[in-house]
């Protein structure tokens, strides 16, 4: 079988497409007849040797993907041969097979494609957690969404709507912030043009957002939390901008506010139960028509590089997925 392999950290320009062996599964895992694998952030840092996990050379990148179950381990009993699944995985999603443990896998809702189950795990189950589980966001409250047309941007923009609350999207082009509207987005920030604290102040009289989602980092996130409201809480999801910000830890204080990590995987391993949960929950608003996986690009496996680049330049708006055949079966 086909796979894009990091041999040495470096650029996506350095990744190679090989022919490898046929996985095997352990006795509690799954071998995955990929057919599409969603394209993230962490994919990006991962082959650079700058995310948290570093696995052993040579590896595939790829946090997440959707397929058919090809093979399986002599101790799963749950699912079968055949079955139509998503996983996350961490990495080695950009092959034509990967390995899942059994307990990580989700059926894919037969009215859902593959391309877009493989969009769905990482941002959606993300920005739930944050939303739900770490804010405990109530209806009626106001979510400022920084880096709103990313892909956990557009999945936090979905979830809070569906849970009864005020968005309001900050990106920055007018393009993207259309993309926010389509999605639910009540009111719109183009933070190149637009002071952020003085709309937020605007949109909100005066009264500051209850919860910021940031997963981008940088400059903004110090006026964002300067911008809460009293009991506000700021959720720090990722730092796509490449900055790291060092916030003054006299705000949080005098704002009666709190920031929030959030860290999905480990949520997911510590709390599978809950995440279980959490899960079923998304895909039932998926077949209720509340939340949708929004696909701007679709990559072959041998053009995996350009789909990283377009994910690493925060060119994309929503998701980018790589297709295998069969894909939007």
């Amino acid at each position: 079988m086909k796979a894009i392999l990091c041999r040495q950290y470096g650029p996506p320009e350095s990744l190679t497409l090989e022919d490898v062996p046929s996985l095997v599964p352990g006795p509690k895992q799954v071998v995955i007849a990929v057919r599409a694998a969603g394209v993230n952030f962490p994919d990006t840092l991962i082959i650079q040797g700058k995310y948290q996990f570093k696995p052993d050379m040579p590896f595939s990148p790829g946090g997440e993907v959707a397929g058919v179950i090809r093979a399986m381990g002599t101790e799963v009993t749950a699912l079968h041969v055949g079955d139509r699944v998503l996983a996350p995985l961490g990495w080695g999603g950009y092959a034509e097979e990967a390995i899942a443990e059994a307990w990580r896998v989700l059926p894919i809702p037969s009215d859902m494609d593959f391309a877009t189950a493989s969009a769905f795990v990482l941002t959606y189950g993300t920005s739930h957690h944050a939303l739900k589980d770490r804010a405990q966001l109530r209806p009626g409250e106001t979510v400022l969404v920084l880096g709103a047309a990313g892909g956990v941007g557009l999945a936090a923009i979905e979830i809070a709507k569906a849970m009864g609350a005020r968005v309001i999207a900050a990106a920055s082009s007018d393009e993207k912030l259309a993309v926010c509207a389509e999605h639910g987005a009540d009111e719109l920030i183009q933070y190149e043009r637009d002071d952020l604290r003085e709309r937020l102040k605007q949109i909100t009289q005066g009264r500051g957002v209850d919860v910021v989602y940031d997963p981008v980092g940088g400059a903004y996130s110090e006026a964002a939390l300067r911008s809460t409201a009293w009991n506000g809480r700021f959720l720090v999801v990722g730092f796509a901008a490449g900055d790291i910000p060092s916030i003054p830890l006299n705000l949080p204080l005098l704002k009666g506010c709190a920031i929030v990590g959030v860290f999905w995987g480990a949520f997911a391993r510590n709390e599978p139960a809950r995440n279980a949960q959490n899960m079923d929950e998304l895909l039932a608003w998926f077949q209720q028509g509340k939340v949708r996986p929004h696909i701007c690009a679709r990559y072959p496996l041998e053009q995996a590089a350009d789909a990283m680049k377009a994910i690493a330049s925060r060119a994309a708006k929503g998701k980018v997925v790589i297709t295998m055949a069969g894909a939007s079966s």
